[in-house]
């Protein structure tokens, strides 16, 4: 079973605190997520599949194995990790999104590939990898770094860090860029209960067929390391009147 959209167009994506919080979040989003558990969590590969079988059960799948904050470093874990893995979502860096692939053996599995606001509308900046974050900045257009996603293997466009609306210009403009071309569009970085529908709006307005909006920080209740469920249904709330 593939990632669940909400009518086609949306599905979420949270962090799960815990296995129990992730079964949690699967229901109360009714299955339209699919939820974060991050390598950066583990201390080695092996661990981390150990761990992440059990979250492949309750999810039927919907397992999203993530970087950590978008952490460079941590490519070949989610690389590696997507040998033994075969979940319905992975988070990686524009570099590695081949590597991935040709680990996780399949065309099933979606790819996402990082890359970020580079404060030029119509352009992104793709060196997002562990040694070409500290380079000259590779600026190309939007419609570029889609093709170029394409031909490593990946399915979508990780629009990170965006801090919520601080970049709305780039963001349109990738919008626009991912609805010309049919590709995934997942904004991450600063999204919360307050600026979710406008950004949601933003992106499903420019025509972008399939949306997975990142939501973490600021939807996870700072002592017990959960997601809480009720902001959950409240974005899922959200995306069915946005729809």
């Amino acid at each position: 079973m593939g990632i669940n959209y909400y009518k086609g167009r949306v599905c979420l994506n949270v962090l799960g605190g815990s296995l129990k919080n992730a079964a949690e979040i699967y229901e109360a989003a009714e299955k339209y997520v699919v939820v974060g558990v991050l390598s950066a969590n583990y201390p080695d590969v092996p661990s981390a599949v150990e761990d992440m079988k059990r979250y492949m059960e309750v999810l039927e799948g919907n397992l999203s194995v993530g970087l950590g904050g978008g952490n460079p470093a941590q490519w070949k874990a989610v690389g590696d990790i997507a040998k033994e893995i075969k979940a319905n979502h992975f988070n990686q860096v524009f570099s590695a999104v081949g590597y991935t692939r040709a680990n996780v053996g399949n065309e099933e599995a979606h790819i996402n590939s990082l890359v970020s606001p580079c404060g030029k509308p119509g352009f992104v900046k793709i060196s997002t990898g562990p040694l070409s974050k500290d380079c000259e900045p590779a600026l190309v257009p939007v419609d570029t770094a889609i093709a170029m996603i394409r031909e490593m293997g990946g399915n979508s466009v990780k629009f990170f860090p965006m801090g919520g609306l601080k970049c709305k210009e780039e963001l349109k403009a990738v919008a626009e860029a991912c609805a010309q071309n049919e590709f995934v569009m997942e904004p991450t970085g600063g999204i919360d209960l307050d600026n979710f529908r406008e950004i949601m709006e933003i992106i499903l307005g420019a025509g972008v067929q399939k949306v997975i909006p990142h939501v973490y920080s600021s939807i996870i209740d700072k002592e017990s390391g959960d997601t809480r469920t009720g902001d959950v249904k409240r974005l899922l709330g959200i995306v069915r009147e946005v729809v």
